[in-house]
């Protein structure tokens, strides 16, 4: 995701003093991502996850080690009243992945809740939006995410249907930065392919407008 043009564009929306914030939010969710997508062992997975929790706690009483998204999270979201601990919860969403040998229903909601409800919960209250608004919205953009990667059929079409309902509430007061990845989620759950003019259209329009 790190590539995607769209996210791109949703970071110009972000308010200046932010975006450094929003950009360090998202990178954190990518390098999440990547633990999961190279886990071939469930334990080892863990045990990666793991320590991505406990450093992202240890945040809140020492300095970062010399990585990146550690470094950033701690420049430019820490200052802004959320705690290392808090980011710490994004990590039980991913590994919901590895613990769920099946991912159900269930498993898929907490997967959303914790995952993408949690970051765009968070991202809204460094961004200056209703976080609990912008919760509903995350969880869709995490469950549509997860079903354009996912090798089973089965758990792309359980996510995508999840997503139906999460992504289909309005974005009224949701900052306009998670809005267009929410609605870039839409656009991907309704097949609206990628770089093309409706496409481009709807996100320009949204940028413009917030709707």
């Amino acid at each position: 995701m790190s590539n995607d043009p769209e996210r791109a564009l949703a970071l110009t929306y972000a308010p200046a003093g932010r975006r450094p914030a929003l950009a360090a939010l998202l990178a954190l969710d990518d390098a999440l991502g990547d633990v999961v997508r190279t886990t071939t062992q469930p334990a080892i997975g863990q045990i990666r996850l793991a320590w991505w929790r406990d450093s992202l706690k240890r945040l809140d009483s020492a300095a970062p080690p010399a990585m990146p998204v550690l470094e950033a999270l701690a420049a430019h979201v820490l200052p802004l009243g959320v705690s290392g601990a808090r980011l710490a919860a994004v990590v039980d969403g991913w590994d919901v992945l590895i613990e769920h040998e099946v991912l159900d229903e269930a498993a898929l909601r907490e997967f959303a809740e914790a995952r993408g409800g949690m970051l765009f919960a968070i991202a809204a209250a460094v961004l200056g939006g209703d976080a609990e608004r912008a919760a509903s919205p995350g969880e869709g953009w995490a469950l549509v995410d997860l079903a354009r990667y996912a090798d089973d059929a089965g758990v792309a079409e359980r996510a995508m249907a999840l997503a139906g309902v999460s992504l289909g509430q309005s974005l009224a007061g949701v900052p306009r930065a998670l809005g267009l990845l929410a609605l870039s989620a839409r656009l991907d759950r309704a097949g609206v392919p990628h770089g093309g003019p409706k496409r481009a259209a709807r996100l320009a329009w949204f940028g413009l407008t917030g709707r």
